[in-house]
């Protein structure tokens, strides 16, 4: 079983936004989610009246040679405890899915307008939902403080850049 493999449709593209793997300064950039040419038009109905989508995508830069199974500091910076491989946010996970929460801006026939989408311009969306609140993570979130020191410039934008 551990052995399986699946395969899921590429449903959508990013077009435009990031041009690079950045690990910081992803606010404020506005991308587009357009979906296959064949999709039907109303498998987006209702979605408008949404504030966020729940995107996830595969990081399509990566290779299978950069998976990392094994305990390392974050960003190798050394101030920071080394975690396990489940641990991070990055292309070095096995299946190399993320997921994002864009703001969605508009909707233009199969194109779906966002912001604050961390992919980069051509990755694969292999699904994509409307968030609703109530599916969110229940109850206090608890994390080690290296993750906010880490990230704190994450959702900066480009231009608050030193």
């Amino acid at each position: 079983m551990f052995d399986a493999h699946i395969q899921v449709p590429v449903i959508a593209t990013v077009v435009g936004g990031h041009a690079s793997r950045l690990d910081d300064y992803k606010g404020g950039v506005q991308s587009i989610i357009r979906l296959n040419p064949k999709t039907p038009a109303e498998t987006l109905q209702g979605i408008e009246e949404f504030s966020h989508l729940q995107v996830v995508w595969y990081f399509h830069a990566g290779s299978p040679d950069d998976v990392a199974l094994h305990a390392r500091s974050p960003r190798d910076n050394p101030e920071w405890p080394a975690t396990g491989t489940y641990v991070h946010h990055n292309h070095r996970r096995p299946a190399r899915i993320a997921v994002s929460y864009p703001r969605l801006l508009h909707v233009e026939g199969l194109d779906l307008y966002v912001e604050d989408l961390d992919a980069d311009d051509g990755t694969p969306i292999v699904d994509l939902v409307a968030v609703f609140k109530e599916m969110l993570p229940r109850g206090p979130v608890c994390q080690p403080a290296w993750p906010t020191e880490m990230l704190a410039n994450y959702w900066a934008n480009a231009e608050e850049r030193p």
